[in-house]
């Protein structure tokens, strides 16, 4: 062998069943020796579930308890599978089946299609959203896209929670679901979308589990030649087990009990798909003498997130909560989670971007940090806030936002009216770029208020609102800007962002994150209205929202930051407050909960807190005003040059121009656009100001702690009088 051989990459094959014990601690020992009769696993996050459970079956196939192709482990992605797959290969356990229940079902329905059904079985559609929309035009409702994404939504949660059409109404009423549609309509959309399939003879994915359960059912030969064939199951991820999923497996196992799930009832987070913690929490009700194991060593994180994750669960209700498992942390002590205030949305993302930049600094990879979001519209801010730091980063379960339909959509809508806006009504009543916006952009599908429920029509909205609320702040800071303006800003911001980049700082929701860690996690946007999300109202929903939280948390291996912004915009009313989940947990809070001193936190930092080295910063919390005649100031390009815009200036033209030379040099030199190296509202502050040491300078909004590092140098020298541009042309 060589030494790759014995690396992390290529470990030693076992050379023994007790040897695939080893290493195995008492509780996940006693998971992989438990082989016979029902067996439930409750594993916290963090406890090494996939191990315990990938060692039991090794341990059997090794120790020739169980025949592999007997084996079939089931979980819920095709990641997970692999891994498993990869992980009992490892261990010497060949042949064993490891699959996601569509995926099992899917080659069990091939296979028994001729002898159960005859003839060759219907095509399988990808995906569903055409067939929706056909049914949509059959029975003459209009559809926008986000609605035809909604309706398929509820149409795959009718069907994995075994649900006909007819009942369709009362169920969703039943369940507390926010319906897209009236609910009468979605039922005559759901019929007839099956009457389509009929029609064109295909099936869909929750299909494959329906007619595998049918003919399960109806041939009792078919289910006794699979149960003849995998006598022994695993399932992963048991919480998220469906209706119809646990009908599936109740009939491959049929009269026999040789089942061993795992799951942990405070990590269901997947409700809007149909998911249910029941299963899990019933299991020792339908199997009494079933072995149950506890899995509350967590390996992944440190005692003070650990701490924070457990005083999480310990203020939920509800079912779930009553099985909460109270993890203990085997890792050494590591840093306090961070809690962090900051006046606004975007000062919220450029401090955990200066935050990423310092880490990186420091040698933490970027692949080792993420930043979570609870929805997939907060992303935008924070590529921005990433890309102006420098900071490579990937997009997990979200689309880049300028690759977003509604925002392509909206672009060239945008570009359109810059054009021929002349003979365009709906500008006729318009007095601004913002109003210019909005008008564009209601025909899009953008409304004063957002839309209720949580679907894909909340997600587009929010996308609309960004660049309604880009509008506004670009209008703000350029005053007389046209929309011919804000659509080569667009254009830039759009280059900047699809500008070739490695693997990066992960952006993810909170809802793609699970199953992930990273060393070092920002929790972002954890405020009242989005942690809980505003559409959240009934207890269980609440107590979904705080176990999302939960898995947020738990993702950290080493480093967590927690934040949240009083404010949307800068300048705008500070009356947000921090998630109520955190009341007791984050310092200062009431309805404190027994801490032990691993878990004390230093205290909660203000936007402004910086270290004894960092240089100054405004702070936002006192009203900004005007240095010239002392008005509160409350426009964001107002507030960014610290006077009124109709005060007098005392601005050196010579010198701005002069800066904007040394910018575009720059820009050039980065392959950025010129607002990247810095705004015109900051050259102008800079040229107003004319700073004469790097103090001054670090005072003027827009100029942060890395741009003072990089550029400070030479701004400054522009001051006293060197043309830096000019020489770098000339070089």
């Amino acid at each position: 062998m060589t030494a790759a051989t014995h690396s992390t990459l290529f470990p030693q094959v076992p050379d023994s069943a007790d040897a695939v014990l080893d290493g195995l601690d008492p509780e996940q020992r006693e998971v992989a020796t438990a082989l016979h009769g029902p067996v439930c696993v409750l594993a916290g996050a963090g406890t090494g579930k996939t191990r315990a459970i990938t060692h039991r079956i090794a341990y059997g196939v090794r120790a020739g308890i169980l025949q592999p192709s007997s084996v079939l482990a089931v979980t819920f992605t095709n990641r997970a599978a692999g891994e498993m797959r990869g992980r009992l290969r490892q261990l010497g356990a060949h042949g064993v089946q490891a699959r996601t229940f569509h995926s099992a079902a899917l080659r069990q329905l091939q296979y028994f299609w001729p002898k159960a059904i005859g003839g060759s079985m219907p095509r399988l559609v990808d995906r569903k959203i055409q067939l929706v929309a056909d049914a949509a035009a059959a029975c003459r409702i209009r559809l926008d896209r986000g609605e035809l994404r909604d309706v398929t939504a509820e149409i795959e949660w009718s069907k994995v929670t075994q649900t006909v059409p007819a009942d369709y109404a009362l169920a969703a009423a039943k369940a507390a679901r926010e319906v897209p549609r009236d609910p009468a309509e979605v039922a005559q959309l759901y019929s007839a979308y099956e009457d389509l399939k009929r029609e064109r003879a295909v099936i869909d994915f929750e299909d494959v589990l329906l007619l595998t359960v049918a003919i399960l059912q109806d041939r009792h030969d078919v289910a006794e030649q699979v149960r003849s064939q995998y006598q022994h199951f695993v399932v992963d991820e048991y919480q998220d087990v469906s209706p119809l999923q646990q009908r599936l497996l109740e009939l491959w196992l049929g009269d026999r009990n040789d089942l061993c799930v795992v799951g942990d009832a405070s990590q269901t987070i997947y409700s809007f798909t149909g998911a249910t913690p029941d299963h899990l929490l019933d299991f020792r009700t339908r199997h009494p003498r079933a072995t149950v194991v506890k899995l509350i060593r967590d390996y992944r994180s440190t005692p003070q997130v650990v701490h924070l994750a457990n005083g999480l669960l310990a203020q939920a209700r509800g079912r779930a909560a009553d099985h909460r498992l109270e993890l203990v942390s085997q890792r050494g002590p590591g840093p306090d989670p961070v809690y962090t205030e900051y006046t606004d949305e975007p000062a919220e993302a450029e401090g955990a971007a200066r935050r990423i930049r310092d880490l990186l600094d420091a040698g933490v990879p970027a692949s080792e940090i993420a930043v979570l979001f609870r929805t997939n519209a907060q992303s935008e801010t924070y590529e921005q806030a990433l890309a102006d730091a420098g900071v490579p980063y990937q997009l997990r379960g979200a689309e880049r936002f300028f690759e977003r339909p509604e925002v392509r959509k909206a672009s060239i809508a945008l570009r359109g009216a810059a054009r021929f806006g002349g003979n365009d009504s709906l500008l006729d009543d318009t007095v601004d770029l913002p109003s210019q916006v909005r008008a564009v952009l209601s025909g899009e599908g953008w409304t004063p208020q957002p839309p209720a429920g949580s679907g894909a029509v909340r997600e587009r909205w929010e996308s609309l609102a960004a660049l309604v609320n880009l509008a506004q702040d670009f209008a703000a800071a350029r005053p007389g800007v046209t929309l011919g303006d804000l659509v080569a800003e667009l254009d830039e911001r759009m280059s900047a962002q699809h500008a070739p980049t490695v693997q990066g700082v992960t952006l993810a929701s909170l809802h793609s994150a699970k199953g992930l860690e990273w060393d070092a996690v920002f929790l972002v946007g954890v405020a009242e209205g989005m942690m809980p999300i505003t559409y959240a109202r009934t207890d269980e929903q609440i107590e979904e929202e705080r176990r999302l939280l939960y898995v947020g948390v738990t993702r950290a291996r080493e480093r967590l930051y927690v934040s949240w912004a009083l404010s949307r915009s800068p300048g705008g009313r500070p009356n947000r407050r921090p998630s109520r989940f955190l009341d007791g947990l984050r310092p200062g809070s009431t309805a404190a909960v027994g801490r032990s001193a691993a878990g004390v936190s230093a205290g909660v930092e203000r936007s402004t807190t910086r270290r004894a080295d960092a240089v100054p910063r405004r702070t936002q919390r006192t009203p900004a005003r005007c240095r010239v005649c002392g008005r509160t100031l409350t426009d964001a390009g107002e507030m960014k040059l610290m006077r009124c815009e109709d005060c007098p200036s005392d601005m050196d033209e010579g010198l701005y121009e002069r800066l904007r030379g040394w910018r575009a040099v720059q820009a050039r030199r980065s392959g950025q656009p010129a607002f990247c190296v810095f705004t015109d509202k900051t050259l102008m502050a800079i040229a107003e100001t004319a700073p004469d040491d790097a103090y001054e300078l670090a005072r003027i909004p827009g100029v942060g702690r890395r741009k003072l590092d990089r550029y400070g140098a030479e701004v400054l020298a522009i001051c006293a009088g060197q043309d830096l541009a000019e020489d770098d042309d000339e070089d």
